[in-house]
């Protein structure tokens, strides 16, 4: 199917599509936006001058399309000899009335040359100078060129303007027109009915299909023998020779047909070695074909992508150290002036694996959790088999080379690599690096020295976490809002009683953190013990020392009293009272005595 768009400066978009149909013909589908019911047929025909001819390749049915805007061509590719004239039609309708307004055309023209909008009337154009005519009538308008020459190939588009403001349509699809040389040959058919006919009838035939109502001109041994396309011997003797020409073209001729003549039958197509075709080793392909006269003979590979490459002129094509991409269709061409045939033959190549490619989906930073498949592919015929390995231990064999992981944990990291074999070799890929990401663990800690911790001393703390990527740690203290500490390890030195407490180690990465709590005893150092044992010393030895001091002077004062006290009594008893201010004055001393004693 062929598609081809028509714009008109209105934002109008026509689509066609042209569909073969078994006879040859084609029709052709119009849309704009949807399809109008309205449908118009048009008959395309071509016409030529006695000094040429033209042929015509599609004949189409218009569907006419919305609104009235239409342009339609008689045929998208057209053959045409060179010095002969050339007939290109096509057909337009626009409506009677646009926007409340009459339509009438203000201008058709044919063109080949547009550049920004602006298109070049063949009529204007000096290559075409009085060879051109734009023949216009009833919506219908025909090209005419003559005394066509090569440079006239070239894709031709029909072009009409209204009064309307945006009524101009180009029939963009446009007619591609093939000038050359006839290229004629005759075609050879013998009568096979009945055993004892001879007859033979001779075909004149281009490659550029030619209409019916041209005449041709046949010669026998250089001499005018008839005027149709057809031309039937009922003897083909040995001395005789044949070739055709177009009249008005006699300087294009046909090869000339000798006798005895055929065309190429079917080539058969051979392989040396014959069996299995391995990789490395040489291929002959040959092939033959029963033709006279003798057929040439054209060797080609017809690619994946349908292109087609030309390999060899010979009949036989050779295939030295043959590898994997030779696989594929080759075909053969056996080719007179009689006609052609070919035929053809598939190579496959047998060859171990290729380095097999391995790949990682999803791609990226894998996590713990998340299902991870590992694919592992190598170019190999027969198909090779795939098996799995995790650090040289084989996890999974067979036909696909998939290894899933379903929730994939820290312990599935490491090295993969798969292997790819078949019975012509094996070969291991190169390895492939797994890195689960995960949060820490919670976090061991551990004190050195270990046991009972001395004030004085210097202890440390470690902290370590399974993380991926590796954690960062931070110590706190209890009832300490700010860290204590950065870092895995944390030593404490000169340590008092003030460190001991509660200790909590956070480890954290860009997954997550965790942390674990560590209770820090601190005891009494050596020195402490003795200050104390010296302490309690002084206090057992010295207090009852002082109290006995404290006890013994106590009594010399009592007694020193007590006989104070019976020398006033003595006096008081006498009666005596000029020794009252003795006594007052030795009372007065006695106190004084027991002051200082105190």
């Amino acid at each position: 199917m062929k598609k081809f768009t028509v714009r008109t400066n209105h934002k109008l978009l026509l689509c066609f599509r042209f569909n073969l149909t078994p006879s040859g013909s084609a029709s052709m589908l119009v849309e704009r936006g949807r399809k109008s019911q309205t449908r118009a047929a048009a008959t395309m025909s071509v016409t030529a001058a006695a000094s040429g001819f033209v042929v015509l390749l599609l004949t189409v049915t218009v569907v006419q399309c919305e609104n009235g805007w239409d342009v339609s061509y008689t045929s998208t590719e057209i053959c045409a000899v060179r010095g002969s004239t050339v007939d290109i039609t096509c057909t337009y309708t626009y409506p009677s009335t646009f926007n409340n307004h009459d339509t009438t055309v203000q201008e058709t023209f044919w063109f080949i040359k547009e550049s920004n909008g602006i298109y070049v009337d063949l009529r204007t154009d000096p290559e075409y100078s009085g060879r051109v005519e734009n023949l216009c009538g009833n919506n219908t308008c025909t090209l005419r060129i003559s005394n066509l020459r090569e440079s006239d190939s070239a894709l031709y588009k029909f072009r009409f303007t209204t009064n309307q403001p945006t009524g101009s349509l180009t029939g963009s699809a446009g007619v591609t027109l093939s000038v050359t040389d006839p290229q004629l040959q005759v075609h050879v058919r013998r009568s096979t009915a009945n055993p004892s006919s001879t007859w033979t009838e001779l075909t004149c035939h281009s490659r550029c299909q030619l209409p019916d109502h041209l005449s041709y001109v046949w010669y026998n041994n250089n001499k005018p023998v008839g005027r149709k396309k057809y031309f039937h011997l009922r003897h083909f003797n040995a001395e005789d020779s044949y070739h055709c020409a177009i009249e008005g073209q006699e300087r294009f001729p046909s090869p000339t047909l000798y006798y005895p003549s055929d065309a190429p039958k079917p080539p058969s197509v051979s392989v040396s070695p014959s069996g299995e075709i391995m990789e490395g080793s040489s291929l002959t392909l040959t092939c033959s074909s029963d033709a006279n006269p003798a057929a040439k003979y054209t060797w080609y590979k017809r690619s994946g992508d349908k292109q087609v490459q030309h390999l060899s002129e010979e009949t036989q094509f050779v295939l030295s150290s043959i590898r994997s991409s030779d696989s594929g269709e080759y075909y053969c061409t056996a080719e007179n002036e009689l006609g052609r045939s070919s035929a053809k033959i598939f190579i496959t190549v047998t060859y171990a694996p290729k380095p097999p490619s391995v790949s990682v989906s999803p791609s990226g930073e894998i996590m713990e959790g998340s299902s991870v498949t590992l694919t592992c592919s190598s170019d190999a015929n027969p198909a090779a088999k795939y098996t799995w390995y995790k650090e040289n231990r084989a996890l999974l064999q067979g036909p696909e080379g998939v290894y899933h992981l379903s929730s994939i944990s820290s312990g599935d990291s490491g090295v993969y690599s798969c292997k790819s074999e078949n019975q012509y070799g094996r070969i291991n890929s190169t390895s492939l690096h797994l890195d689960v990401q995960y949060a820490p663990k919670p976090p061991s800690v551990s004190v050195s020295p270990s046991g009972e911790i001395m004030e004085g001393s210097s202890v440390t703390l470690t902290c370590s976490s399974d993380a991926n990527p590796a954690a960062n740690y931070t110590w706190y203290k209890e009832n300490e809002d700010s860290p204590t500490a950065s870092g895995q390890i944390f030593t404490i030195t000169n340590i008092t009683a003030e460190h001991g407490g509660k200790y909590q180690c956070e480890a954290q990465n860009t997954h997550g953190r965790s942390n674990t709590t560590l209770h820090l005893t601190v005891g009494a150092g050596k020195l402490v013990i003795i200050m104390n044992i010296i302490r309690l010393t002084l206090v057992v030895v010295l207090v009852p020392v002082l109290v006995w001091t404290l006890w013994t002077r106590m009594k010399k004062t009592l007694s020193l009293k007590s006989e104070v006290n019976e020398a006033v009594e003595m006096i008081e008893s006498h009666n005596c009272p000029e020794y009252e201010n003795d006594a007052a004055a030795a009372q007065t001393e006695d106190t004084e005595e027991q002051e200082d004693l105190v």
